[in-house]
């Protein structure tokens, strides 16, 4: 659980981020090595832990990857807090809690010094309120966008397939195919399907033209595409066609990295960019590959056919396809576009402006 909460707190401050300091022709690039890493992590975590458990003890993996992971925490106590598009600067926010708590403390707010300890709890409940209402009138505005809400729900269904193969596919392999080393064929699939598929799909939409629509046009085709071949890869009973075709499928399925968290990102105005992210990656998990590891297990107990299950299971990606196909019919301006080309006009006219004024003065000064 506090993983969890680790990683959807740093997931939704790292992507937009990487939107605002990433060179304009390759956002999607960028964003698609950092999403890179994801599967490539859960791929090295199969092969880790098979390699470490068997060893040594399944204890030591854990110890293991605690003490690989201890510098990430203490750099987040250390470096400089992050700058986002959309928000107020840091140091204002500062300037501005320090003259709150001036006033509070000599009490120059005229407020007698009995009734100070009621006024503090009374600002704190209502920042508290507000807080709130800005949470609620954000979420509606999410909710709403008809862009974010479609793209959500075919994440929901892609991450439910990708999270049953992860959890199922190790035993499903070794259940139809009889792999001695399932672990580690499925880890090794993945580590380099994730990697080439997730920098191809960043690669491919930068080629594109980075667009909303464009993205919905890359997430339909690549996952159709993808889930033609993994299904086709069930029905062989050979294992080495199994692998090729499979692996064809998963470079194919993780080119969709990218493109759905740009959407996300780009939909919506800068000031939304973290929520955004946040309700996505909760939406996916809660949905997506929470539920789908023991539904999974209960249609396997129904049927008692590894392969039937690994076919109905891999259906769902065409789910997820169609819900994208639906985004390119769908009015998708990019938001932050339109935002950063409003700004452009209002300082060209500040600008300028000046100018304007100077010349009309000088010509007022000149005349008799």
């Amino acid at each position: 659980m506090l993983v969890g909460v680790g990683e959807a707190s740093f997931i939704s401050l790292a992507a937009p981020f990487i939107d605002d300091n990433a060179p304009v022709a390759q956002k999607t690039a960028w964003l698609a090595t950092f999403y890179m890493c994801i599967p490539a992590g859960t791929a090295l975590g199969y092969v880790y832990g098979g390699f470490v458990g068997s060893q040594f003890n399944w204890r030591v993996a854990f110890w293991g990857e605690a003490i690989l992971m201890l510098p990430f925490p203490i750099l987040g106590f250390v470096i400089k807090p992050l700058q986002l598009e959309g928000f107020a600067p840091l140091e204002s926010k500062q300037t501005l809690t320090s003259v709150e708590t001036n006033v509070s403390e000599t009490g120059d707010d005229g407020m007698p010094a009995a009734d100070q300890p009621f006024t503090r709890g009374s600002k704190s409940t209502s920042k508290l309120g507000d807080q709130f209402t800005r949470f609620s009138k954000d979420m509606q505005v999410l909710l709403h966008d008809q862009v974010y809400v479609v793209n959500v729900l075919g994440y929901i269904s892609y991450n439910f397939v990708i999270g049953a193969y992860s959890y199922w596919g190790p035993k499903a392999g070794y259940s139809i195919y009889h792999m001695s080393n399932a672990d580690l064929v499925f880890g090794g699939i993945t580590i380099v399907c994730g990697i080439l598929g997730t920098l191809s799909g960043g690669l491919i939409l930068d080629r594109m033209n980075s667009t909303i629509s464009n993205a919905f046009k890359l997430l339909s085709g690549a996952t159709f595409l993808g889930a033609i071949f993994c299904l086709i890869a069930f029905c062989f009973r050979s294992l080495y066609v199994f692998i090729a075709l499979f692996s064809i499928g998963e470079l194919l399925i993780f080119a969709t990295q990218a493109p759905v968290n740009y959407v996300s990102l780009r939909c919506v105005r800068p000031s939304l960019r973290p929520l955004s992210m946040a309700i996505s990656t909760v939406s996916i998990h809660i949905f997506g590959d929470v539920p789908s590891a023991p539904l999974v297990g209960v249609l396997q107990d129904h049927i008692h056919d590894w392969r039937k299950t690994a076919l109905s299971l891999t259906s769902v990606f065409f789910l997820a396809a169609g819900i994208w196909f639906i985004g390119t019919f769908l009015k998708n301006a990019d938001i932050i576009n339109e935002d950063e080309e409003g700004q452009s006009a209002t300082s060209i006219r500040e600008k300028t402006k000046p100018l304007l004024e100077g010349n009309n003065d000088a010509e007022n000064y000149c005349q008799p």
